[in-house]
């Protein structure tokens, strides 16, 4: 059972929240809850685990209850790992609100293969949906569009392209740069988006617990390369703040951002923070 450290307030604040247009909330690691002016609510990889103890250590709190939601549209998962595919962290979301979970083959194969989704909440086949590059998805008031992703660690990523009438978000998992950034930044004018940085670090094997050299997530030179590739008017660098031995100080990002056209911005947040489009 997932205990807040936090209470509810953060799900209220969510909930009572009535945007003029998109807002959008940082939950930490690469969670987000995307809210638009009509009320369409979208989870994006909430996860709200400690992680794997001494391998993975989460270093932040967990900032709501999932059995605290009562309102929510989608929930959207970007890949199979289990800080983004996670029975503990969604699947009372769905069960609550009736929410449907998109996500690719291999996500929704690591969901289905979970037995505890369907024996401890009452989810079954009519909430996942499978979803693959250059589908488009309209939910609420948003149409979202699912676009490619360079994450070598993972099998099948994705990422989404949330279009609104106030703007576009982009969400891209925990990819790397890639070649179809170009392709992707031409076909959309994105205003915010979210790319996963952290540093290099020594993290326990998974076998058998040593230290091992780690990269999981881009560096400073890989963000702005993908952010400009993008074309991003705004970068919300995530992910920087989870796990023990991978953390890092996204303010050394306006260094590497300042001889580039984009992105024009970077939005520093931190958990629980809100920003708007």
């Amino acid at each position: 059972m997932i205990q807040s450290d936090w209470g509810d307030w953060l799900v209220r604040d969510v909930e009572d929240a009535s945007p003029d247009g998109v807002a959008v909330w940082y939950l930490g690691c690469n969670g987000f809850i995307v809210k638009g002016a009509a009320g369409t609510t979208i989870y994006i990889d909430p996860y709200l685990g400690l992680g794997d103890p001494p391998r993975t250590v989460r270093m932040i709190p967990v900032p709501f209850d999932p059995d605290d939601v009562t309102e929510a549209d989608a929930v959207l998962a970007t890949h199979e790992h289990s800080d983004h595919v996670h029975g503990e962290s969604q699947a009372p979301i769905l069960e609550a609100t009736g929410a449907t979970f998109y996500a690719p083959d291999d996500s929704l194969a690591a969901a289905r293969e979970d037995q505890s989704w369907e024996s401890e909440w009452d989810i079954t086949d009519e909430h996942f949906a499978e979803v693959s590059p250059g589908d488009t998805l309209e939910i609420g008031e948003f149409t979202v569009h699912v676009e490619t992703a360079n994450d070598p660690d993972a099998t099948h990523p994705v990422s989404y392209v949330l279009e609104h009438d106030a703007g576009t978000f982009f969400h891209g998992g925990d990819t790397k740069p890639s070649d179809e950034f170009e392709r992707i930044g031409e076909a959309y004018d994105i205003d915010l988006g979210v790319l996963a940085f952290g540093t290099v670090g020594r993290i326990p094997d998974k076998e058998t617990l040593e230290p091992k050299r780690t990269r999981w997530y881009n560096d400073e030179n890989q963000i702005i390369e993908a952010a400009s590739a993008l074309r991003l008017e705004r970068l919300l660098p995530s992910h920087w703040d989870m796990w023990r031995g991978l953390t890092s100080d996204p303010k050394v990002l306006h260094h590497h951002a300042r001889s580039f056209e984009y992105p024009r911005r970077l939005d520093l947040v931190e958990i629980g923070d809100r920003v708007d489009l």
